[in-house]
């Protein structure tokens, strides 16, 4: 990849070795471990703007997923196992121990949030908290997509068809796709909450095939083992349908908590200073 902007000044760089590949991350600040996933169509450099007020009461870990950012890419299978959320929790897990902690706290957005919630469901004694921020889990959102729902997250069907139709259509022009979702998002539908130079770093890997492929493998294996895996936890009794947002977690979780925070799907950048402030309250509570 290019050189991009550092956004994380005074934060250090770590390249964490695991069995299934490389973890990037960001570290900085002091205090308990916290550590910080991202969504799908941008990296670990989502947490910019929160990063610097979460790091004066903790010990970030500001993690690409496998496959993203600047993290390794894992070598697929038919299954698409290497990009289950259960694969890639084990992965973060192993990396963390790599990093001298097997306890700590954890938050994740959008695709970070499914592997954040899994890791929870898998290892659950691994984590003091968890946050998620603005997911359902993902059999939910497969359970309800019709009209409204196939139209608002579209891509979920469409990155999940086999490769490499998704990797050839995106690749085509992968800084409109990419811009066009981002502003479609957003609460003010265009891209005005980003950061010019973070963008630049969701941009680069959508203009690399290989990087995009592992993209649409997440994808797919949302489509398939995700589902299976969360489609169990639920035939078990962890889960049953609700109403609200808030009301689905609770039947997923035995203590949850949750508020609202004014913005569009990318809380961190487009209401920086309440969502640190609801992360913080959160945490050390």
């Amino acid at each position: 990849m290019p050189d991009l902007a550092d956004l994380f000044p005074g934060f250090g760089s770590e390249w964490i070795n695991t069995s299934s590949g490389r973890i990037f991350a960001r570290t900085g600040g002091d205090g308990p471990p916290l550590l910080l996933l991202h969504g799908f169509s941008e990296t670990h450099v989502m947490w910019h703007r929160v990063a610097p007020k979460l790091a004066e009461r903790f010990k970030l870990f500001i993690a690409d997923l496998p496959g993203y950012g600047w993290s390794d890419m894992p070598e697929s299978d038919d299954d698409h196992t290497p990009y289950t959320k259960r694969a890639m929790a084990a992965q973060l897990i192993e990396a963390m121990e790599q990093l001298g902690h097997v306890h700590f706290r954890l938050a994740g957005h959008d695709r970070g949030g499914r592997v954040s919630y899994r890791l929870a469901l898998d290892h659950p004694g691994r984590l003091a908290k968890l946050a998620v921020l603005d997911i359902l889990p993902t059999y939910e959102y497969w359970m309800r997509m019709d009209r409204r729902y196939s139209l608002k997250v579209y891509h979920w069907s469409f990155l999940a068809q086999p490769a490499p139709l998704p990797e050839t259509l995106i690749g085509a022009a992968p800084d409109f796709f990419l811009k066009n979702k981002l502003a479609s998002w957003a609460k003010r539908h265009d891209l005005s909450c980003f950061d010019p130079r973070a963008l630049e770093h969701y941009l680069a890997p959508f203009r690399d095939p290989m990087r995009l492929h592992a993209m649409c493998e997440d994808y797919r294996a949302g489509a398939g083992l995700d589902f299976a895996h969360d489609k169990a936890d639920r035939d078990a009794g962890i889960a049953q349908s609700a109403a609200t947002p808030l009301d689905t977690w609770k039947n997923w979780a035995d203590d949850v908590q949750g508020a609202p925070v004014d913005s569009g799907h990318f809380l961190t950048e487009e209401a920086p200073e309440q969502t640190a402030q609801a992360l913080l309250t959160f945490f050390a509570a």
